[in-house]
């Protein structure tokens, strides 16, 4: 267990004033057994005329914004302190039929699974390549695949931090071997999906300790989750080899990464108004 506050600030930048839209922030981190909200401050400058928050189809806390008037500049700065359980189970407790694969999900589960088993980027280039993380032999253990295949994408892709919008196609990715943390995520979610295992993107943020070598950290982070019977989502974090939440802050869930950005919004003035963005994220460990 862990005392941790996260910091997350965002500021646009103009050059001159602009009107702005809705904006949608996800900065709340997802409740649960293994994670709970001590503290939560949003400061949004200029201040909006409307702030309202829902839960969308996949119960993530979003929070929505409309302003009024004209600035050169949008600061949204939130900051949670939370109390975190690590769950790093060497040994999952799975259903019996779903420990070695290939395995059908129940009757019961595949209907609500089916989002997360749809693949999104068709081509036989993942396929293939998700193929060499199976064992020789007929039956291969469940986790020692999705295991390997965690590693495996460390071990043969280089992280490379990007602030640009938007994913890299899987096979984009495998073709330059190269990409960012969401790139590595969408990778893993399709090479799983076409071996019939059900899995969603996760975006939240990351913990590093010092010297801890972990790559994700001074940004918001992604990774994904696995749906496997009797043990449930579990997170695959790629980019770090990280099996279980052990250092990870969930914040939003989806079947693809375009539902779960940390915040979005629009503004009326002229194209070149727009100078930039700064984004920073700081995780630091705090005293219960």
């Amino acid at each position: 267990m862990s005392f941790l506050t996260v910091r997350h600030s965002t500021v646009y930048r103009y050059r001159e004033p602009v009107t702005f839209g809705e904006h949608r922030m996800m900065f709340r981190p997802r409740e649960s057994h293994d994670l709970r909200l001590i503290g939560i401050n949003l400061v949004i400058t200029p201040q909006p005329a409307h702030l309202r928050w829902l839960h969308d189809p996949f119960d993530n806390s979003v929070t929505i914004a409309t302003f009024e008037g004209t600035a050169s500049e949008l600061r949204f700065e939130s900051t949670v302190t939370l109390e975190h359980f690590e769950n790093t189970l060497p040994d999952y407790p799975l259903e019996e039929y779903a420990r070695t694969y290939p395995f059908r999900y129940s009757d019961e589960d595949f209907p609500n699974l089916m989002r997360a088993l749809d693949r999104h980027y068709p081509g036989e280039g993942v396929a293939k390549w998700a193929l060499q993380f199976l064992d020789p032999s007929d039956t291969t253990d469940t986790m020692k695949m999705l295991r390997a295949m965690t590693h495996g994408i460390r071990e043969q892709i280089l992280y490379n931090r990007r602030i640009e919008k938007g994913v890299q196609t899987p096979e984009e990715t495998l073709l330059i071997r190269r990409g960012s943390c969401r790139d590595f995520a969408v990778l893993m979610m399709e090479a799983a999906r076409s071996l019939g295992i059900a899995a969603r993107f996760v975006s939240g943020y990351i913990f590093v300790p010092n010297r801890s070598g972990l790559a994700g950290g001074g940004a918001t982070h992604a990774w994904m989750q696995a749906y496997l019977p009797g043990a449930g989502w579990i997170d695959f974090d790629p980019t770090n080899s990280i099996i279980g939440n052990r250092n990870l802050i969930r914040v939003a869930v989806a079947w693809a990464p375009e539902h779960a950005l940390p915040l979005w919004g629009t503004f009326t003035g002229p194209a070149q108004a727009f100078l930039g963005m700064d984004v920073t994220v700081t995780v630091a460990e705090t005293a219960g």
